[in-house]
């Protein structure tokens, strides 16, 4: 069976690879619009299922699997900074203070589909304005849903997390590998 993952995200990329599954690559060009009035959860599985559709239609003998991550705080969606003063601005808002990190997957084959949202709690440790500054400075955050990445240099902002971490990189694991089952596929 192909299977196909809808983003170019390096790390979901990894992540799959992790699992054993063999995939080809094929993002889903689509203008990612958020619908008003929806939940965070109910946003990012809206948009991943955007992603899945948009592969889908081009490829309905293929499995595809789509993805979106966002950070929650405060009730306010932390998208990906436009700009080192949007980053730094999110970086200062996180300071000592906890966030959730929600990705929403869709696994699309035909008329198969599935949706659903992993969300993960994560505790940033008291950060001063020269550290935020060094690690705008790597160009990490620049990318990254909530400006940061936990799997790089991110990982020394991070104090603890309760949930998922593979979530918080962009793919929950062990989530996936469950729901891939419905699919027939099984990993490793």
């Amino acid at each position: 069976m192909e299977i196909i993952l809808a983003s170019q995200s390096p790390r979901r990329k990894e992540l799959l690879t992790r699992m054993g599954l063999a995939f080809t690559v094929l993002p889903a060009e689509i203008e990612e619009v958020i619908e008003p009035g929806l939940t965070p959860q109910e946003a990012v599985m809206s948009l991943s299922r955007q992603k899945g559709s948009a592969v889908a239609l081009s490829h309905p003998d293929a499995l595809v699997i789509a993805a979106d991550t966002i950070v929650v705080f405060d009730g306010r969606i932390l998208g990906k900074p436009h700009s080192v003063a949007q980053a730094k601005e999110m970086l200062t808002a996180l300071s000592g203070k906890t966030h959730h990190v929600c990705t929403g997957f869709t696994l699309w084959q035909g008329q198969q589909v599935e949706t659903g949202c992993e969300e993960s709690e994560v505790w940033f440790r008291e950060l001063s304005e020269e550290e935020i500054d060094r690690y705008i400075a790597t160009g990490e955050p620049m990318d990254k849903a909530g400006a940061y990445g936990i799997q790089g240099y991110g990982a020394m902002l991070v104090r603890g997390i309760h949930g998922d971490y593979f979530n918080v990189m962009g793919l929950p694991v062990c989530r996936l590998a469950m729901a891939l089952r419905d699919f027939g596929v099984t990993c490793l």
